[in-house]
């Protein structure tokens, strides 16, 4: 999405400042050199580019990420470590300068309040662009919290904001429910990735309808442009295991016993193709699956562009997963998927996707009775299916785009004048 987001939005204005959101600025720079970072730690919104960074855009993500992750795991261990401390230290600093801590900042902010960098970043900017995601739910209200807050400062300040190819709940904690119906409602355009649920709850929520489109995901596009004329021969799988979707021992079991015989069966060739590397999430629970099979494909590295990953699932036949932008992914390409689903963030991503393509997808819960069996059964019916519904899941897909492309257009008009100077943001 942010590969996307961003190759749009420099061809709309080649001249304009970029700036990404992100704990990792050499990171961000590595993958995509011509954009600038905004941090918590930086020392001033849009400044210059440090060294590091700079170096960090010329030798790229494959040498960049082993150091950036090794040193953000060593952060995440100290605090971890000395927490307890730090927050003594905390309140006591906040005590001396008379500064507020994140409880006692008022009832209009929920959640920790935004750095003043990033309130500066976001004042100083001709537009702000939510990234597309499903993290205004239940299931990820840090998150949300802090988008909320960086709508609703934005607004303050009379700066545009749109939301792109977004996963809209489930929503029903009452005070995040709350926060969003006094923020969202003044966001200048949203537009949502699914119509299953997303659009009537942003319209329970006070959102005005003209202001609310659907558009598909907008990952779509990149993975739509490396299709290939005829099926592959691959059982792309990816399963994640997490405390947002988690996966029971037993179904674990149940998974690997059927994709390995599958694969046998069909003549396929396994293929591990992981999303989210966070904490190794989706390469932790899949290649257990693999290890072992006899001719199944290496894992790509963790530090590949989204093109490999599209590249790699282009290979594939079929698709097994419980990864959202797996589906997405394989869909785009003509690709039938058969996904695994364990909560109910995911049966909204998951049945909103399956229903956005209308065919090819089927979706099983991981707690239904006989799951192996429900499970082989559908990947042999995928199997079978995918060279006739290739072509019309296609069609979905770039039905899909341009309706992406349009709600881009919408949101270039709010910035009125194109930013096109080098102090233009």
């Amino acid at each position: 999405m942010l590969d996307v987001t961003l190759r749009r939005l420099r061809d709309r204005w080649p001249a304009a400042r970029l700036a990404v959101m992100t704990d990792s600025p050499s990171l961000l720079r590595s993958y995509f050199p011509d954009c600038e970072a905004v941090t918590h730690f930086a020392d001033e919104a849009w400044g210059t580019p440090t060294v590091a960074e700079r170096l960090a855009a010329r030798v790229g993500p494959r040498f960049v990420g082993p150091v950036v992750m090794a040193w953000l795991r060593s952060k995440v261990f100290v605090r971890q470590k000395y927490k307890g401390a730090v927050r003594k230290a905390a309140r006591a600093w906040r005590r001396i300068v008379g500064r507020p801590g994140p409880a006692e900042q008022g009832a209009s902010a929920v959640g920790p309040r935004l750095p003043d960098v990033v309130l500066s970043a976001a004042r100083h900017s001709s537009l702000v662009v939510v990234l597309g995601g499903g993290y205004v739910t239940d299931a990820d209200a840090a998150q949300a919290n802090r988008v909320f807050n960086l709508v609703e400062y934005s607004r303050e300040h009379d700066v545009p904001v749109v939301m792109v190819g977004q996963g809209i709940g489930p929503l029903e904690d009452p005070l995040l429910r709350a926060r969003a119906a006094e923020v969202l409602p003044r966001v200048n355009l949203i537009a949502v990735r699914e119509r299953r649920g997303g659009p009537a709850l942003l319209e329970a929520l006070g959102v005005p309808a003209d202001r609310v489109v659907i558009t598909g995901d907008d990952a779509i596009e990149l993975p739509y442009g490396l299709r290939r004329d005829t099926p592959g021969n691959d059982l792309g799988v990816c399963i994640r295991d997490t405390t947002y979707a988690p996966i029971p021992t037993s179904a674990r079991q149940a998974i690997s016993t059927s994709v390995r015989a599958a694969a046998g069966d069909l003549g396929l060739r396994l293929s591990p193709i992981f999303i989210a590397e966070f904490r190794s999430q989706d390469r932790r629970s899949t290649m257990p699956i693999v290890r072992g099979v006899k001719g199944a494909r290496r894992p790509l590295g963790r530090y590949v562009a989204p093109r490999a990953i599209a590249e790699r699932v282009s290979g594939c036949r079929v698709v097994v997963t419980s990864a959202y932008h797996l589906g997405v992914f394989a869909l785009s390409q003509g690709i039938p998927v058969v996904a695994l689903s364990s909560s109910k963030y995911y049966d909204d991503k998951l049945f909103g996707l399956a229903d956005m393509f209308g065919e090819g997808m089927r979706v099983i819960n991981v707690g239904d009775d006989g799951l192996a069996a429900r499970l082989d059964d559908a990947i042999h019916a995928a199997h079978a299916e995918a060279p006739e519904i290739r072509h019309a899941l296609r069609e979905r897909a770039a039905a899909q785009i341009q309706s992406s492309l349009a709600a881009f257009e919408r949101a270039y008009e709010f910035v009125g004048s194109a930013p096109e100077g080098p102090h233009s943001r």
